[in-house]
């Protein structure tokens, strides 16, 4: 070994013990804010977190890319806020889906993560306080809205306290090394229609059967050798598959937005959004009569999307974001103004906008 390898492995390893120090050290801090809050929840603040993480981000000097920066501290908050107070985190099961990988992008590792059967399940565990918190998908860029989760929101008492954007890439698997002895392709029915193309032009032959996930999918593969699936790579090596062929979606900027519910909102963290859900009074204009609020305080709306109502046929209700915090003070006099219009108005939660 040559006198400068040498010297810089004794250099890392000085610096990983200073790292260890420190890393011990702010876990200490951590334990004194779970003792000060005691009896004062919640632990987790989304706000701060994303306060934090874009901080480091524009301190970061480099050679590390910021979201390198973001992943390492995200898992150092996730470990110290478990020792401040254990977090329960419900997602749309079984293990494997990507519900669960927007879960633990969101939230780390440190959390006891729960697996859900249904999305209902999901914000039954959070209304019940079974789960501190659950991760529903909302929508997918190629797909659309996720409808059962809107009207979860409609008619469930959680907030939206922060959102995760997850970058969905398709993966082909199968206990086989090649696809020559597969006899069908198991997968959830929006990831079929997520490659739906790629399909047509390479496996157009092969019946697509859809199931209730994508983790479902690669199990059922898992057990026999000519089923193929179409999953995520965690499931993929959690039921020990091969990857046949990997990114096969067809929209290489294919991804899905998860919302995070919990029994709370966010503070506001300086750069934010806010989902609401509201309903018009059945006469001409009435939309645009409800929207006008918003132009006239400069508040910015992001998207507006309409659903079926329950209470009658062809009756809807609307479903918005608009940047901005519900206590910025254009945001609330626009809400306010919007309330006293809106036949129905509730504002479904403000959280930290995600990074993309």
């Amino acid at each position: 070994m040559s006198d400068e390898l040498l010297k810089l492995r004794n250099e890392i390893d000085r610096l990983d013990e200073e790292i260890l120090a420190r890393l011990s050290e702010r876990a200490r801090c951590a334990q004194r804010v779970g003792e000060v809050k005691k009896g004062n929840a919640p632990f987790y603040r989304p706000e701060r977190e994303a306060q934090v993480l874009r901080r480091l981000a524009e301190l970061n000097p480099g050679p590390l890319p910021a979201d390198a920066v973001k992943s390492v501290f995200r898992e150092i908050m996730s470990v110290c806020l478990g020792l401040e107070h254990p977090q329960r985190v419900a997602y749309l099961g079984p293990a494997g889906t990507f519900s669960e990988s927007a879960s633990r992008k969101q939230f780390g590792s440190a959390p006891n993560f729960m697996a859900m059967a249904t999305i209902e399940d999901v914000f039954r565990a959070v209304e019940a306080g079974n789960a501190d918190y659950g991760v529903v998908p909302v929508e997918n860029s190629t797909e659309g809205a996720v409808s059962i989760t809107l009207d979860l929101l409609l008619a469930s008492p959680v907030k939206v306290c922060g959102e995760v954007n997850l970058r969905i890439h398709q993966q082909l698997m199968s206990r086989a090394d090649g696809i020559g002895a597969a006899k069908r392709i198991y997968s959830h029915a929006q990831s079929l229609a997520q490659c739906h193309e790629w399909l047509n032009r390479n496996l157009p032959h092969l019946p697509r059967i859809p199931v209730a996930s994508n983790a479902e999918a690669a199990r059922l593969a898992g057990e026999d050798p000519e089923s193929c699936a179409i999953a995520g790579e965690a499931a993929a090596q959690l039921y020990g598959l091969n990857i046949l062929a990997p990114n096969i979606e067809d929209d290489p900027n294919n991804t899905t937005r998860f919302l995070v519910i919990a029994d709370h909102d966010a503070g506001a963290s300086g750069r934010d959004r806010t989902s609401l859900v509201f309903s018009a009074p059945n006469r001409p204009g009435a939309i645009h009569t409800l929207l006008e609020p918003l132009a006239q305080h400069g508040v910015d709306m992001t998207k507006l999307q309409s659903r079926p109502a329950q209470s009658g046929l062809w009756e809807y209700v609307f479903y918005a974001d608009i940047q901005g915090h519900q206590s910025d003070p254009a945001v609330a006099a626009a809400l306010k103004a919007l309330s006293e219009r809106a036949a129905f108005l509730k504002v479904l939660g403000s959280y930290p906008v995600a990074a993309i």
